[in-house]
């Protein structure tokens, strides 16, 4: 699994997002739900973005919002895909010239279905269940249930990831990809270089 994509998230600083490409990552992540402790304004996330290496993909963190307001951020960022962590319908981004990665919490059994529901051309993101705060809990998620759905289609593994457990997770779920926010945090929005070299260093020996 050395070859999982790294998806690093909660990007605020630029120092940060070279960082995350240059140890590996294939995309960082930029929130733009502005009650989010990591939310950045698009303009400080477009200065980053140029900065970026070309095989490093922006992707945009939206929660519920309007598809005007969507579609006017990622063109003014620069976006190569956007994220639906909220209730939006999977259908929501039809049409649009973006990839698409579609939230669904890991609830037991429900899971699977909330899955199937998503059609395969979205890329499903299984994350920890939270109506407050919508992703970068820390909270781990049931990974035999992430499993049976990597099993069958192409997913991001959130949810908790961090240095001491990222390989066990790898192993366990085989995904296509993972995401990486709190866990390699010094405070929300501001990454923390160990913990950051350390993640990586995890993945590969996964």
């Amino acid at each position: 699994m050395a070859g999982a994509r790294v998806k690093v998230c909660g990007i605020t600083r630029r120092d940060d997002a070279l960082l995350a490409a240059d140890l590996g990552a294939s995309a960082v992540g930029f929130v733009f739900w502005p009650r989010s402790p990591r939310y950045v304004e698009p303009a400080v996330a477009a200065a980053i973005v140029r900065e970026l290496p070309a095989d490093v993909a922006p992707i945009g963190v939206f929660v519920d919002a309007p598809i005007g307001d969507l579609r006017r951020i990622a063109a003014q960022v620069g976006l190569a895909a956007v994220q639906l962590h909220g209730d939006e319908p999977p259908t929501l981004c039809d049409g649009l010239p973006y990839r698409v990665l579609k939230a669904v919490p890991v609830v037991g059994e429900a899971t699977r279905e909330a899955a199937d529901r998503v059609p395969l051309r979205i890329t499903v993101l299984l994350d920890a269940r939270d109506p407050v705060r919508k992703g970068g809990t820390g909270r781990t998620v049931d990974w035999s249930v992430a499993a049976e759905v990597a099993a069958n289609r192409r997913i991001f593994l959130a949810g908790g990831l961090r240095p001491e457990n990222v390989g066990e997770a790898l192993r366990t779920v085989r995904p296509y990809g993972i995401d990486v926010s709190s866990g390699v945090e010094a405070e929300p929005g501001r990454k923390d270089v160990g913990r950051l070299r350390g993640f990586f260093e995890e993945v590969s020996r996964a």
